[in-house]
């Protein structure tokens, strides 16, 4: 019986159907787990990110995908141990083609797995550490001695000539692969492009991370007024989360008044005053899938310039998502939003990711990237099932307010649904006097 358990999850035909049922509004489930209705389908959601991956690596000119990226193992191998080891390079799984994954984890993570993880083979779940970002020196051997390993398992899989897209490495490791025999390529487009179409459950997830946030505008909005530091808006933002479930509050930008322009994307413990323009930013996860929503508000009260800003802000944003559809090219998407230095820029890299879109899922940033930096050279097609935010900012004539909004969309068949669902058509204003 156990073996039988443990057998390796396999997706069906209609496990990766991208297409879905738009008739109906879109769920935002709660976090628990009940007998009455089927909400979330975590293994209809292991099976589709795995099958995908796998048909990325097939239609790829790889033999296997070796993944340090956490983003990346956790979509392949379902696993996550905790947001600390984000940055750690402390985990590495690889995927060769035609075979299952092969995890090497954190210590006692791997006997973890190994009982709680039935989707994983047994035997696939390993305790390996290769340098932890240099922490362990590259000559105690640890890195030779995984590249070895490695090399031989691909050999196994009969893929070993073929090669071995790696997403991010350390340089030593990278150099033990290649000393192991083995050529090394860019897997992260391979991972990039399995992990653009979003199922049903992904999308409930996304949507259910997005009314999270819909909970703490209403939060701000409620104690934005004189006083109040923007740090103090930032710690009560992270409990209201947090208590409603978030795995990972990866950051809470809150800017006000003179610092609105330019845009400093954080916060400090600058006090908010009457009359201040005020924006934030809340990116944040539900079961790792990531939020990235904007909204302005102003504090009181508002001046002419402030309201303009934030009607040009609003314009900007509401043609780019007329055109959000199956089939239309990100250059389309770009060619809407104003010139750097029509918003008093100097150039367009200088005013980078202030008109911008990016998509959304595991990591913050994901297909589609949209930006005039890029797109307008370099455009991508947008599909149904993506799902990705769209942001624009408007400095005030005022010379330091500012207007920030942006909507988070999921692709339908005939256009996109916005999911990020605060009022944001109007200016807000926050204890009006």
């Amino acid at each position: 019986m156990d073996k039988i358990l443990r057998k390796p999850v396999k997706p069906s035909d209609d496990d990766l159907d991208p297409h879905y049922g738009w008739g109906r509004a879109l769920p935002a489930w709660g976090t628990m787990g009940v007998d009455f209705e089927l909400r979330v389908d975590f293994d209809r959601l292991r099976r589709y990110r795995i099958g995908r991956a796998k048909q990325a690596l097939e239609n790829s000119k790889l033999g296997a995908l070796l993944l340090f990226d956490v983003n990346n193992i956790r979509y392949v191998t379902s696993t996550k141990i905790g947001e600390w080891e984000r940055d750690k390079l402390c985990r590495f799984a690889l995927l060769p083609k035609g075979g299952e994954p092969i995890l090497w984890d954190f210590g006692s993570a791997a006997i973890h797995h190994r009982l709680y993880s039935p989707w994983l083979l047994k035997e696939h779940c390993r305790a390996g550490v290769i340098g932890m970002r240099g922490t362990i020196p590259p000559a105690f051997g640890l890195m030779k001695h995984y590249a070895e390993e490695i090399a031989s398992l691909l050999r196994e899989a009969g893929v070993a000539k073929e090669a071995v897209g790696v997403d991010i490495v350390e340089p030593p490791m990278m150099f033990e692969l290649e000393k192991a025999g083995l050529k090394i390529a860019d897997g992260q487009q391979t991972m990039l492009e399995a992990r653009e179409i979003k199922n049903v459950d992904e999308i409930a997830l996304l949507n259910r991370a997005a009314a999270m946030v819909d909970g703490v505008y209403q939060q701000i909005y409620e104690e934005l007024k004189p006083g109040v530091r923007e740090s103090d808006i930032v710690a009560n933002a992270n409990k209201f989360l947090y208590a409603h479930g978030s795995d990972d509050v990866e950051a809470i930008n809150a800017i006000s008044g003179e610092r609105c322009n330019p845009h400093p994307h954080n916060f400090t413990d600058r006090m908010i005053r009457p009359g201040d323009q005020a924006f934030f930013d809340v990116l944040q996860s539900y079961m790792g899938y990531r939020t990235c929503y904007y909204r302005t508000f102003n504090v009181g009260r508002a001046t002419p310039v402030q309201y303009d800003a934030y009607k040009k802000s609003r314009e900007w944003l509401d043609k780019a998502i007329e055109l959000i559809k199956p089939g239309v090219s990100t250059d389309k998407v770009a060619s809407v939003w104003p010139k750097a230095e029509e918003f008093g820029f100097p150039d367009e890299l200088s005013a980078f990711g202030l008109q911008f879109g990016h998509g959304l899922g595991l990591a913050l940033h994901e297909r589609p990237i949209i930006s005039r930096v890029i797109s307008l050279t370099h455009p991508m097609e947008i599909k149904e099932g993506m799902v990705f935010a769209l942001e624009t900012y408007c400095p005030a004539k005022d010379g330091f307010s500012a207007a920030r909004i942006e909507e988070e969309l999921v692709v339908t068949d005939k256009g996109c649904r916005v999911i990020s669902l605060f009022p944001a058509e109007e200016l807000p204003i926050a204890n009006r006097y």
